[in-house]
């Protein structure tokens, strides 16, 4: 795919690498995958070389199949040196589910975002055999289908505790603006925000290469969720601050490393797509809204294609967070229905 200016998105690693293997993408950087047990059904991890160990990038869930492929990976890729440092990009169980298994069963150092620790290490302790009140609450007025309603009422909701380690009373603390030197190379801390708080991204001095985590993917877009933790949140808004930002630090020939998908490059154009899908989401959801609507109703203007079941609530807390977006921006206005919805409508 092309742009205007002839700016293109290229994956030079078209196939990834098998379970338990190992691609080299660059000289000493070993790209590596975990399998998880959703639609998006892996996580990328990347390892890098330091003559007498390795520093790791995200680890995946917490299950014994991925203890299992990290033991093969280590004895196999990995030739039996010590993971010595393990760098957490952000807080989500995909990719710091292991964290507290590498510390005490290896010895790593863990270093990642205070924000991602502080997350990670509260809802890892805050485990329900069912949704409490206030959940069920929010759910309501984010206007949930009735029938899925009923049935997580009594389901046991996803709980960190079930696929992340429990964390380690310490770590080190990176900070957006830091610099740190991995795999020999020097490398800028940018955090990004709107799919996770404090999202670090990894820029090489050199130009050359950049560590994305779930700030900086292809082919798909993050999640930016709007829950009942913060359910007055605008993660639309840091998203799009997020793309102008990091946009001024992409070039077209860095290779960037997800934390899903293939490796590519053409990160400008990239950039430009993730803000783009937000802003012609928001303005078919602001037409849309001409009538009023609960979040749940507004899918099809958002997604453009039928959710299935499995996607239901992630769906739910990005359409939430699309007309809170509305609402912050003065856009829309809301009105609780008396069944305890929010009905949101567009200002005019």
């Amino acid at each position: 795919m092309k742009d205007s200016d002839g700016i293109r998105i290229h994956y030079p690693f078209p196939d990834p690498p098998a379970r338990g293997e190992a691609i080299e993408v660059a000289d000493g950087v070993l790209w590596l995958r975990l399998p998880l047990p959703m639609a998006l059904d892996h996580v990328n991890v990347f390892a890098f070389d330091e003559g007498d160990g390795w520093t790791i990038i995200d680890t995946g869930f917490r299950s014994r199949v991925s203890i299992e492929i990290w033991g093969d990976l280590l004895k196999g890729p990995l030739q039996g040196r010590p993971v010595k440092r393990l760098i957490v990009t952000h807080h989500h169980p995909d990719h710091i589910g292991l964290a507290g298994w590498f510390v005490s069963e290896h010895g790593a150092e863990l270093i990642t975002p205070r924000t991602a620790w502080l997350f990670a290490r509260m809802l890892t302790l805050d485990e329900q055999p069912v949704p409490n009140e206030q959940t069920l609450s929010f759910f309501i007025s984010a206007g949930m289908d009735p029938d899925v309603l009923a049935q997580r009422r009594t389901e046991r909701p996803f709980n960190f505790a079930d696929c992340v380690a429990p964390l380690p009373l310490g770590f080190t603390r990176l900070s957006d603006g830091n610099q740190i030197t991995i795999g020999g190379r020097d490398w800028d801390v940018r955090f990004g925000h709107g799919h996770a708080p404090d999202q670090a991204t990894f820029w090489s001095t050199d130009g050359k290469l950049v560590i994305g985590g779930d700030q900086l993917l292809p082919s798909i877009s993050p999640n930016l969720g709007v829950y009942a933790t913060e359910p007055e949140a605008d993660p639309v808004a840091e998203w799009l601050e997020s793309c102008e930002r990091l946009s001024a630090f992409a070039t077209e020939d860095q290779l960037v490393l997800p934390g899903h998908k293939l490796p590519f490059t053409g990160l400008p154009l990239r950039m430009r797509q993730l803000a783009d899908n937000h802003h012609g989401a928001l303005a078919r959801l602001e037409e849309f809204l001409e009538t009023p609507h609960t979040a749940a109703e507004c899918f099809p203007p958002i997604f453009l294609r039928p959710i299935k079941p499995a996607e239901y609530g992630l769906a739910l807390v990005e359409a939430l967070a699309h007309v809170m977006h509305l609402w912050h921006q003065g856009k829309a206005r809301r009105e609780r229905r008396k069944d305890g919805a929010w009905l949101w409508q567009t200002i005019r």
